[in-house]
């Protein structure tokens, strides 16, 4: 199969699962387990990339395919946790159920399932280029450069969200800000770390020497945490709602990671 076909397969399948997707939240009335499926949708099809590129370096296709199995389930888990443990909608899905009333029910396949299905297939681009291109048939510098970016981030990623899940769980912490451990040096260690996986998976890609074309993925990927659904949407209520973080927000950066700045 040529790298389009194989591409154009695994967009069929993404559908069909966001789809079944779609189905099941008309039946328990909650669109946010999409948000749940999200990295594991990305597992589902690098492995189904794997099954479907017996050419490529299967060193290089197995320790990419296990970065993203550990990034998507623990993704997965996380926000499974937090989302099922809530018992109600995210509160953005609830707007828009509320916003378009009864049409919804088809405004959400569409709104939500399509788009974040389009998506994941094309942020999944490097998955594929890295495991279908066969040379060079040896890890590289940037391997092991993917690689450790990707340690990096996942390690921003997970300890951000487990360091917030704990400060929440205690209920001394009410109304306060989280200001010690990764969330001292970013304000959003977690949407940094998932960026940062990205583009260690496209070094990956990179690696091989004809998958250079696949920077799209953590671009597009690095947009979306910073500027659409991540960054800029939470800290619109944040600023105005959380006593102390405009001065929070004065001393620490908003996604890449550095010291804090000085009090003047």
């Amino acid at each position: 199969m040529t790298l389009i076909e194989i591409f154009g397969l695994v967009g069929l399948l993404i559908l069909a699962l966001m789809t079944l997707l779609w189905l099941v939240s008309l039946w328990i009335k909650d669109a946010s387990i999409v948000d749940i499926f999200w990295g594991v949708g990305f597992v589902i099809s690098g492995w189904t990339y794997f099954s479907l590129t017996p050419d490529g370096y299967v060193t290089r296709k197995i320790l990419l395919m296990v970065l993203v199995t550990l990034w998507g389930l623990r993704l997965a888990i996380h926000i499974g946790r937090r989302n099922l443990g809530k018992g109600k909608e995210d509160y953005r899905y609830q707007q828009w159920r509320e916003q378009h009333g009864k049409r919804w029910w088809y405004r959400s396949f569409f709104q939500v399932f399509v788009l974040q299905g389009f998506l994941m297939w094309i942020i999944g681009l490097p998955l594929l280029a890295a495991q279908f291109y066969g040379e060079p048939n040896h890890l590289t510098w940037l391997d092991g450069l993917g690689a450790l970016l990707w340690l990096v981030g996942f390690y921003f990623e997970a300890a951000g969200d487990w360091q917030l899940s704990r400060f929440l769980a205690n209920p001394a912490n009410k109304g306060k800000l989280l200001t010690t451990g990764v969330w001292r040096y970013t304000r959003h260690p977690n949407y940094f770390g998932d960026a940062a996986q990205w583009w260690g998976f496209y070094l990956f890609a990179l690696a091989t020497g004809s998958g250079w074309w696949t920077f799209i993925s953590p671009l597009i990927m690095s947009l979306l945490l910073r500027f659409v659904s991540g960054v800029a949407m939470l800290e619109k209520g944040l600023k105005s709602s959380k006593p102390g973080y405009a001065e929070y927000v004065a001393s620490t950066n908003a996604f890449i990671p550095w010291f804090p700045k000085k009090k003047k």
